[in-house]
């Protein structure tokens, strides 16, 4: 009666812990597709349909990833009751008929486990894929030196997907191993606990994702921002160490045990996927919320903004100076009252004339020459006034592709 009881006390415990598993699952599949669908309107509303960029697909592909992923995570738990084919003693494998109803459970649930790592690697390619492109617009018309790090970011994501793969597909071999019960066909074949897996995908995640933090970091703190903006944008662009945490948790759960790190090491791949959903798509969403949010703190906030957003004396990430009162004297003078336009990263400020001259060239066809002239021993002479000069060169090779220059999105 007591075994019995016992019995039952255990299979609810693992009804209930499934159910929480299932609900926290697709919480947080609904709340990733939430933020993407508002990173899209974001777009939208900044830029339009027709000038969407790499990483605007992009993030919808990765939804579709995302779907297939939570969907094989939920059918582990539904179909296979969580089993595949590791956790077993050797005596236990030899006891199980291939008529019985777990034999068949721990197949399905291996064969779901390999396509699940081939989905899950082949979802954070595509997420950082779509970064890197994001970085590429971020940086572009900052020169040559910058957007090579973007390239050799996409390099360092290529890479670390092919090793992903090829240890999913050649690290078992014949193939179908994966899925065998008996004899055990070692830890390398069972994907779940797959040492080779686990490492090369942990190594191929944490090299990338340190290289894309690293891209925008070093640019935004050689600004001229104030502190706060610094460091609420640094929270922004370095989102993904949470993406790092989860899969440090994960590979240190799988290769710590065994028998019960498969289970642990799903709910974090859970987390993981979905943190690095909303972090890819964070940096758009970001300044919607800003938007939203402005109207709630008052004029004073608006003035702050304002005041920081017009800087004397500016020198951009880029290496070159921008913005400020000199420059807007060989321009109208009516900068105070009119709207502006900002370079995502460096902040430089334009005037509405310099506005109207930036929208209609490209940006790579414009050249910031920094100089101190007389100038510098005005303003009570407390120091000097950097003055810059816009050498603008238009190219007139088509109206259609003046029509075609890149649309600057505040950041």
């Amino acid at each position: 009666m007591f075994e019995a009881a016992g019995a039952a006390g255990a299979e609810a415990a693992l009804a209930a812990a499934a159910r929480t598993f299932n609900i926290t699952l697709w919480t947080l599949y609904a709340v990733g597709v939430l933020v993407t669908v508002l990173r899209t309107y974001a777009r939208v509303m900044a830029v339009g349909w027709k000038r969407f960029e790499a990483d605007d697909i992009l993030v919808w592909v990765a939804v579709l990833l995302y779907s297939t992923q939570t969907t094989l995570g939920y059918e582990v738990g539904n179909l296979a009751h969580g089993l595949a084919n590791n956790g077993m003693t050797e005596a236990q494998r030899a006891a199980l008929a291939t008529a019985n109803v777990e034999y068949g459970m721990r197949v399905l649930g291996s064969k779901i486990q390999v396509a699940g790592w081939s989905c899950y690697s082949t979802l954070m390619l595509v997420l950082k894929l779509a970064m890197s492109f994001f970085y590429l617009r971020l940086t572009n018309g900052l020169g040559r030196p910058y957007r090579m790090r973007v390239h050799a970011g996409f390099a360092i994501v290529l890479a670390g997907y092919l090793a992903s793969m090829a240890a999913i597909l050649f690290a078992c071999m014949p193939f179908h191993h994966y899925w065998q019960i008996h004899p055990d066909p070692g830890n390398v074949c069972q994907p779940a606990v797959s040492r080779p897996i686990v490492w090369a995908s942990f190594a191929a995640n944490i090299s990338s994702d340190i290289y894309l933090i690293l891209i925008p970091i070093p640019l935004l703190w050689q600004s001229r921002l104030r502190l706060v903006e610094k460091t609420a944008s640094s929270l922004v662009l370095g989102a993904g160490i949470f993406v790092l945490v989860c899969a440090t948790l994960k590979t240190v759960f799988v290769i710590a045990d065994d028998v019960n790190g498969a289970e642990l090491a799903g709910a974090w791949g859970t987390r993981e996927a979905f943190v690095a959903v909303v972090t890819t798509n964070l940096p758009m969403v970001f300044p919607l919320f800003k938007a939203w949010i402005r109207p709630l703190l008052g004029s004073s906030a608006r003035n702050t903004d304002k005041q920081y957003r017009t800087p004397v004396g500016f020198r951009s990430i880029g290496g070159g100076a921008g913005g400020g009162g000199d420059v807007s004297r060989s321009h109208n003078r009516q900068a105070t009252a009119s709207a502006r336009a900002t370079n995502p990263l460096t902040k430089v400020t334009f005037t509405e004339s310099e506005e109207r001259i930036v929208h209609e060239i490209r940006l790579q066809n414009v050249k910031t020459i920094s100089s101190a002239g007389p100038q510098a021993n005005q303003a009570n002479n407390k120091g000097i006034v950097v003055m810059t000069e816009f050498d603008i060169s238009e190219d007139r090779t088509s109206q259609h592709e003046q029509n075609a220059a890149r649309v600057h999105e505040p950041w």
